[in-house]
């Protein structure tokens, strides 16, 4: 479990401009709609246009250059593709919760493209909203979207009241899929002993997953004082798959007609309590602490069978159940002080997941445990001096990982420096560096097996050790009413990445498709993100992103593995006053994920809202003119070819009707919380 959080350590020169008072904060952000560069973040204020015509906070976040609505999911998402975590006054925050502040509560939004060194490594952005002083009140709402002909539907209610210094929250989520129509192309093509096989397999699945979220929170918060929060999370998670099909064996020039069906399914409930206290120590100090328990049950199972249809021999026939007991516990105490120089942070966080497993596969039933621990020591500095900002973090990174076959320990060395110079006219250098290590997944470092197809079969590597990634960006940001861009030039280096490959497994006469602890990856390019407004308002604007780059992977015996691609993005958004509407679209590209090439997911979109009052009426079209579709194949260095086609036809062209309501009275306590945690996802094969 990788569970991280952060301080945000903010310079000199933004601590002072948070002591003006509301009045004068509010006639800021109603003159002006302004961007400024910090280090390690950039920070937004809105203008009045833009505050009235939002429903939400989060539809002011839609607005920022690297941010987007997704459709798919109804939650804000990167167009680099990036990991965000969302704040409210630096307290981790749900996608409901943000929809809970209103527009003209937002003072400021802070965006960490580089996050300070508690979050680094648990998102790739952080976006922090800064609201104004809480005052007695309720808000609720509720929101559903749903396809008209097949089972795609988001859902949402919340509430929250605020009396006095306390606050009540309760808030609801699903997300449930249900498809039928989902094809799956495969092909597999291998030498084996003195013969050539190959398979071509053509099925049909019927797949769905329902996920839900309840949360119950309550806060006690006396300002410049102390915070106190407790949260009870519980996540509910079921998913399926029913797939059926045929597939025509060769084995040299004899042909086969095969039969076959693969089924699995998991479900978990994972309650989780988050309990969290901060503690201001006179006017430069403040002390916090954060504990998080979770103990919960994993079910998972799979079976899968091909026969052949003239004879009804079984060609193989795979049963697999895997239930896991999982407990965790994440532990942080930070400290900050504030010096006139910059700022200071310190802390120290540890995480620890253990792991009974129940499992019966291929290789019969076993019981066996694994306990995967991590800590870390960290202390960070930023500051300010004329035109010249910096932030220097010195960390020390403790995993200890036990699996069935073995335990790997490594103490690393985890520095981060970053170097900004502002230039003239809204324009600003800016140089990092950063060296940190990555766990492996519970997934890859599994003991267990199932049947791919004849003759392959997938498993983990409990002996995979963790890879150490050394990552560098040189990035030039411009601002002006009409451009808001960055160009990155980047250069990332993996030691010991994790590779997935088929191996030869002599002894059982088969292939097995596995992880390995690569020598090395490399990735170098230039990503140009950002937005371009023509008329300098939201009547129409542009976002893109476009990244041409090249990927290496060397594996461990030395072979080299290299891909070019230019990744891609583009928006299409224009608003008129309750009226909005968006198109988004890409065009896929392979990007190299091991000894795979496998395709990003197309994207042809269209979104539009109308709102009347505290009501917000949505329609929309997914993938217009074409089903979601996933491609993967191997590379010519694969001892196997393989490639795979999938497509949901259920989402081709998907007509989207939604309707929300949001009402709110007075404002709600939003706590200044520092650190945040999460339990590590379950433990599923």
């Amino acid at each position: 479990m990788l569970s991280v959080s952060a301080i945000d350590a903010q310079n000199i020169e933004e601590k002072k401009s948070d002591t003006i008072q509301s009045k004068d904060i509010q006639e800021v952000i109603l003159q002006f709609q302004h961007k400024k560069q910090f280090v390690d973040k950039a920070v937004y204020t809105f203008d009045k246009e833009a505050l009235e015509k939002a429903r939400y906070a989060k539809d002011l976040l839609k607005t920022l250059p690297e941010l987007q609505l997704d459709p798919i999911s109804n939650t804000i998402t990167s167009t680099r593709g990036q990991k965000i975590l969302f704040l409210i006054n630096s307290i981790e925050a749900s996608d409901m919760q943000i929809r809970s502040v209103q527009p003209k509560d937002v003072v400021k939004v802070e965006y960490f493209d580089n996050p300070p060194a508690r979050w680094s490594n648990r998102a790739d952005l952080v976006v922090n909203i800064i609201t104004r002083n809480p005052e007695t009140g309720y808000v609720f709402g509720a929101d559903l979207s749903s396809a008209v002909a097949t089972g795609f539907l988001n859902g949402s209610a919340y509430g929250n009241y605020t009396k006095g210094k306390n606050d009540f929250g309760l808030e609801y989520s699903i997300n449930y899929r249900d498809y039928n129509n989902r094809t799956v192309k495969s092909n597999y093509e291998y030498n084996l002993g003195n013969s050539v096989y190959r398979t071509e397999e053509n099925r049909k699945d019927h797949f769905g997953y329902t996920g839900q979220n309840i949360t119950l929170r309550y806060t006690r918060s006396i300002l410049q004082n102390y915070t106190f929060q407790a949260k009870l999370i519980t996540d509910i998670s079921t998913n399926f798959v029913k797939g059926n099909g045929e597939s025509r064996f060769f084995k040299d020039n004899l042909l086969e007609d095969h039969r076959m069906f693969k089924n699995s399914n998991s479900n978990y409930t994972s309650p989780t309590l988050d309990l969290y206290f901060s503690k201001n120590i006179g006017k430069k100090d403040e002390l916090t602490i954060n504990v998080l328990g979770s103990h919960y049950k994993t079910s998972s199972s799979e079976g899968a069978k091909e026969w052949n249809v003239l004879s009804n021999a079984a060609v193989y026939d795979n049963e697999m159940k895997l239930d896991a007991t999982q407990t965790g516990i994440i532990g942080e105490v930070a400290h900050t002080h504030t010096f006139e120089e910059g700022n200071l942070s310190s802390g120290y966080r540890f995480s620890n997941t253990f792991i009974a497993n129940d499992l019966n596969n291929l290789s019969g039933f076993s019981k066996y445990d694994v306990n995967y621990f991590e800590q870390y020591l960290y202390t960070e500095f930023t500051g300010k001096k004329d035109k010249f900002s910096y932030r220097i973090s010195a960390g020390i990174t403790n995993i200890s990982n036990k699996t069935e076959l073995n335990t790997d320990t490594q103490w690393v060395f985890s520095p981060k420096i970053i170097l900004s110079y502002a230039l003239k006219n809204n324009q600003n250098f800016r140089l990092v560096s950063s060296y940190k290590p990555q766990s492996p997944s519970s997934e890859s470092l599994s003991s267990n097996i199932v049947q791919w197809a004849p003759n392959i079969v997938q498993r983990g590597n409990p002996n995979l050790r963790s890879s150490q990634k050394w990552t560098n960006n040189f990035v030039y940001s411009l601002n002006n009413k009409k451009f808001d861009l960055n160009a990155n030039l980047f250069y990332i280096y993996n030691k010991r990445a994790i590779n997935q490959y088929f191996i030869l497994d002599e002894d059982a006469a088969r292939y097995a498709l596995m992880y390995e602890n690569a020598k090395s990856a490399q990735q170098f390019g230039l990503q140009l993100s950002g937005s371009y407004k023509p008329f300098g308002n939201s009547l129409l604007v542009i976002k893109a992103v476009l990244t041409p780059a090249t990927e290496t992977l060397r594996t461990s015996n030395g072979a080299v593995i290299k891909n070019n691609y230019i990744s891609n993005y583009f928006s299409l958004s224009s608003e008129y006053k309750s009226f909005n509407i968006q198109y988004q679209f890409n065009i896929p590209v392979y990007n190299l994920d091991g000894a795979f090439l496998r395709t990003n997911e197309n994207a042809n979109h269209v979104l539009a809202n109308y709102k009347v009052k505290d009501w917000t009426f949505t329609t929309g079209m997914y993938w217009i003119g074409m089903p979601s579709d996933y491609k993967t194949k191997s590379l010519p260095e694969s001892v196997v070819n393989y490639s795979r086609h999938n497509q949901i036809w259920n989402n081709r062209s998907m007509f989207i009707l939604g309707l929300s309501y949001d009402f709110s009275k007075g404002k709600q306590i939003q706590v200044n919380r520092k650190l945040n945690n999460n339990a590590g996802p379950a433990a599923t094969f």
